[in-house]
């Protein structure tokens, strides 16, 4: 019974400690708002869609003590594939680095530090691609995530979203999300 004590002892410390982590982090944004709809700035340009395919102004506060770089990934968890939708997955940002402004995405503006790492998204692209529901498939969700690395990610050429969400998961420190709204009439 003592062992079972101490081990609940611990693990409800272990928890706490993790939750206090998870909480420092902080992810805010110009152009986005927890809850709120995107302008149509932030609307993919094809597949049907015509907006300004432009990534939003990020910034975030209160990285944990060991923190090594830093990814962020914008996904809709409502794209009808049964897996969602990537929509940006840039990993590797120096730790140094708590800001990416408006159109970052855009890699012709060479606005993400160099050592970054852009994945592809699911348009089959690299940086930025903006949010593109179906015409009258509602609301969708966009998760716009920070995450703090212990390490750099060593990650294979051209890797899948999945494994990079992986990799990004299993070396995070803490994480904050900002979850924006998009739709489509």
């Amino acid at each position: 019974m003592r062992n079972l004590v101490i081990n609940s002892a611990l693990t409800l410390s272990v928890l706490l400690s993790g939750s206090a982590l998870a909480d420092s982090l902080q992810l805010s944004s110009t152009d986005i708002s927890e809850g709120k709809f995107m302008a149509s700035t932030q609307e993919f340009q094809g597949f049907g869609c015509n907006g300004g395919n432009q990534s939003p102004q990020l910034s975030w506060t209160g990285a944990p003590e060991g923190t090594e770089a830093f990814a962020i990934q914008a996904y809709d968890p409502d794209a009808p594939t049964g897996s969602g939708w990537w929509h940006w997955q840039v990993v590797n940002i120096p730790k140094d680095v708590t800001t990416l402004p408006a159109g970052a995405g855009d890699l012709s503006k060479a606005l993400i530090p160099a050592d970054s790492i852009n994945v592809k998204n699911d348009y089959g692209v690299e940086g930025f691609g903006g949010a593109c529901p179906p015409k009258g498939d509602g609301v969708h969700r966009y998760q716009f995530t920070v995450y703090a690395l212990s390490q750099k990610l060593e990650l294979p050429d051209d890797p899948s979203g999945a494994l990079t969400g992986y990799m990004v998961r299993a070396h995070s420190l803490a994480s904050s999300t900002i979850e924006a709204l998009y739709k489509r009439d």
